[in-house]
């Protein structure tokens, strides 16, 4: 195979958060709570998916969590690909923590929380650790993305925890480093490309990170 040949052949992986939430304004992790988008979070999925729409996607994945379903659904009417759902693509399940704001848990659980905010990946709240849901996101999406053929695009809609720790897996970042990488904003968005990799199957480059973060803040269970 020629340079550029391989380089038309390479597949490519959307890695979209779903847009804003009330608990996302307010402050408040949500972890697995099935928290609907507000009115904003509907307005930013679908001003997004007028752009993702242009990079002609053959399949879109989402969490079935509520508002990344309707994010994905947005893709979904522009583009009239079926959204499948798949829940390892949920966010963190983040146990005692979830629906609490970040003072009520440093009120709550100031160890935890301390640990959190000097960069560490420990379980939350009682719930799961940052490399098991890289585990299961990262293979979710290898799944959806080894079923297509070349030169195609996947876009997998996710959560803003689930999201970074599935892209810095894919790059190969080892779990100390994942922070490394900024969260992503409501309804922003990351690309990743294929590069060969030998016997070791294919690699994944970072080429677009947090794209239409400005001017939106982060707003996020893992900021």
């Amino acid at each position: 195979m020629t340079a550029a040949s391989g380089a038309s052949a390479r597949r490519r992986i959307v890695v979209w958060r779903h847009g804003q939430t009330a608990w996302n304004f307010d402050g408040r992790f949500q972890g697995q709570s099935d928290i609907d988008l507000d009115a904003t979070g509907l307005e930013q999925a679908a001003r997004a998916a007028q752009v993702l729409a242009g990079l002609k996607p053959a399949a879109i994945v989402s969490s079935d969590l509520g508002r990344a379903r309707a994010t994905a659904e947005a893709l979904s009417e522009l583009t009239e690909l079926p959204v499948a759902l798949d829940e390892r693509l949920r966010e963190t399940y983040l146990g005692s923590w979830q629906g609490r704001t970040r003072a009520e848990v440093e009120e709550l659980f100031p160890g935890e929380a301390a640990a959190w905010l000097a960069g560490g990946l420990e379980r939350r709240g009682g719930g799961e650790h940052m490399t098991e849901v890289a585990d299961r996101a990262v293979a979710a999406v290898l799944d959806a993305v080894g079923a297509l053929p070349p030169r195609s695009t996947l876009v997998a809609v996710t959560h803003g925890g689930a999201g970074r720790v599935l892209l810095a897996h894919l790059v190969g970042l080892p779990p100390e480093m994942w922070k490394v990488l900024g969260g992503l904003s409501n309804c922003c968005w990351s690309v990743l490309s294929e590069r060969p990799g030998g016997d070791a199957g294919p690699r994944w480059v970072l080429v677009e990170h947090n794209a239409g973060t400005l001017p939106q803040p982060v707003l996020s269970d893992d900021r």
